[in-house]
């Protein structure tokens, strides 16, 4: 299962939540597994069956109001519910002053206890964007992946087919490179894919021969991006005399990444053959299908009006005298 530490939130500046801790620093080592947040309102008046643990607790201003407005047994009971049910942290809004019961159970159970300057409704919206992404289903492959005049590319093959080289090239010809060698995939809720490059290796290139080379300094930060939506899987394979390979494009074969169907071709391989012009006009052709044009299908669509308009000619007998 896919989960984070409560300690992230708090050191990822992408986050954007300016969460400050105010009590038990020893639960930021609790994991958050959901993206989903729940504020705890009925929970303190002893309606706990609907909150679930190793969840995001957010108390606004009506949940600290309400606190206020109880008695001292009131206000303890309804805080040891909410700690009971082992949530993943208790983040407080509208930097409101944290009650001084629930500092001190926060301590002595372990869970973080946090603040932010933020609005409830801003820190939530940011919070479940945040979550989403850094809790979506994930998986790395071995490929390469470009920005081709706006359209992902996932390149995939065998180590030594010419993935590395036909990037190379890609590059040189205007277009941008993302991942080289292991390519981070995400999934973005509901059915979009993600790819990225590690952050060790990001905007780095192998090519056999010369070695590692830095894309990024070579050509300069117009040559590079850190993520894309992948669009399409391009897979190289060796040229097999024998072997048939796609020639009309009618059929749209689908590579299954993360649960998710990718447009793939199988692209064979063999001296002579130009990769990178094929990956660019690729890459202008899903540009069509976007918008609706399928040149195979239209080609065939004409062919089959042709064929079914056609009338048979007509057959002439020797004339006899």
């Amino acid at each position: 299962m896919t989960a984070l530490k409560v300690e992230q939130l708090l050191t990822d500046p992408r986050s954007e939540l300016g969460l400050v801790i105010v009590a038990g620093r020893a639960g930021i080592a609790r994991r958050i597994t959901v993206p989903r947040i729940q504020k705890p309102g009925l929970a303190l008046t002893g309606f706990t069956e609907q909150l679930h643990p190793e969840r995001v607790q957010v108390l606004g201003k009506a949940e600290i109001g309400y606190l206020a407005a109880q008695t001292e047994a009131t206000r303890r009971t309804g805080l040891d519910n909410l700690i009971a049910l082992n949530p993943a942290c208790l983040v407080i809004t509208r930097g409101l002053a944290a009650p001084p019961h629930l500092v001190t159970i926060c301590e002595e159970r372990g869970v973080a206890l946090l603040t932010t300057p933020l609005s409830s409704s801003l820190f939530v919206e940011r919070i479940t964007k945040y979550l989403e992404q850094e809790l979506a289903a994930a998986t790395s492959v071995h490929g390469v992946l470009m920005d081709v005049l706006g359209v992902g590319i996932l390149l995939l093959g065998k180590s030594g087919i010419g993935k590395s080289e036909a990037a190379l090239d890609l590059v040189m010809r205007g277009h941008r490179l993302v991942a080289d060698d292991i390519v981070d995939v995400k999934l973005r809720p509901p059915d979009t894919i993600f790819g990225s490059g590690s952050e060790i290796i990001k905007h780095h290139m192998e090519i056999r021969g010369l070695g590692i080379i830095n894309i990024k300094d070579l050509f300069g930060v117009a040559a590079v991006r850190d993520t894309k939506k992948i669009e399409l899987v391009m897979e190289l394979v060796e040229w097999t005399d024998g072997e048939e390979y796609e020639r009309l494009g009618v059929d749209d074969d689908r590579y299954p990444l993360l649960g998710i169907d990718v447009p793939h071709v199988r692209v064979p391989v063999r001296p002579g053959r130009s990769i990178s012009s094929i990956i660019e006009v690729a890459a202008r052709n899903q540009l069509l299908k976007f918008q609706g044009h399928f040149s195979a299908r239209d080609f065939q669509d004409r062919l089959n009006r042709a064929i079914a308009e056609a009338r048979p000619r007509d057959i002439v007998g020797d004339e006899v005298e």
